[in-house]
């Protein structure tokens, strides 16, 4: 798999951030929630998944490349 940087709202240029895959797929970089009361709300997190949290201004960048990448069909 390959990534393409799509964006971030980091002053450092790191996490959070988002990725699109050269599957059609994305990724996020964000903090690793270890929150046990909070990973217990996840549905069927499955041994090689984890969740992250990012900022809801981060979507953006998901919401563009979605939206770039069907207006050209």
């Amino acid at each position: 798999m390959r990534l393409r940087f799509l964006g971030t709202d980091s002053n450092q240029g790191g996490c959070p951030a988002m990725y699109a895959t050269d599957r059609g797929t994305y990724v996020v970089q964000g903090k690793v929630v270890t929150d046990a009361a909070a990973i217990g709300d996840v549905r069927d997190l499955a041994d090689d998944e984890t969740v992250v949290e990012i900022e809801p201004a981060l979507v953006r960048y998901l919401i563009e490349h979605y939206n770039d990448h069907h207006a050209k069909g």
